[in-house]
């Protein structure tokens, strides 16, 4: 069990940053995918700014004023949505995570991508992505592999694809007045899923797609 967690034990600037998304995500995926019974990412409730060692900043999801009313949400709270709401649903049922890999490193055998499967209560499939690269976008392709089985498994039908990165989401920092611009939300796209298709991570984002799978013969 993970009891508590953040970027950070002090309060910095990256907790701030598209970055403390991105570590979230990951963090989160790659505790449940290898066996984590329960995540808790600790604390979540509205606060003002503080300052920390390096900039002013929260723990939290939000970034309250002094009367704790909430003025804008952090990139952690969007990398919840997409956690709690597109990849997996929180509440629906028992979900089955399944290992997924990214081939794709930086000079020095980095991966700047990381994968995280699940199937979901509905029989939909969810692919978490995220691109650590702070300086590229890539594309990536998704491939099913099921043992046994010969016939290529894809997605089929209407896919759903959620963004959240540095395209959405940009903080300023400024004292007691620091603050996010542009603030979110996550990017949200439906399009029919083709042969060969391509999914765009933009720079330093995390990505859900989700859908339905078919093989060739059920087409």
């Amino acid at each position: 069990m993970n009891t508590e967690s953040n970027v950070s034990w002090e309060l910095t600037d990256p907790m701030q940053d598209v970055f403390s998304g991105l570590w979230l995500a990951d963090s989160v995926g790659a505790f449940l995918t290898r066996g984590g019974a329960v995540y808790y990412h600790s604390p979540i409730q509205p606060e003002p700014l503080r300052a920390g060692c390096r900039a002013w900043s929260t723990y939290g999801n939000f970034v309250a004023n002094d009367k704790l009313e909430i003025q804008q949400h952090t990139a952690q709270y969007f990398a919840s949505q997409l956690l709690n709401l597109e990849w997996i649903k929180h509440g629906a049922g028992v979900h089955q995570l399944f290992p997924a890999d990214a081939d794709l490193k930086d000079e020095a055998g980095h991966t700047l991508i990381t994968a995280y499967a699940v199937q979901r209560p509905d029989g939909q499939w969810a692919f978490l992505l995220i691109n650590k690269d702070p300086a590229n976008a890539h594309e990536v392709e998704v491939e099913f592999s099921t043992p046994g089985k010969t016939e290529p498994v894809r997605f089929r039908g209407t896919v759903r694809a959620v963004n959240f990165g540095m395209e959405q989401y940009v903080w300023h920092p400024s004292g007691p007045t620091s603050h996010a611009d542009p603030a979110g939300p996550a990017k949200v796209a439906n399009f029919t899923w083709t042969e060969g298709e391509k999914i765009l991570l933009p720079k330093a984002s995390l990505t859900v797609i989700r859908g339905e799978v078919a093989n060739r013969a059920s087409r």
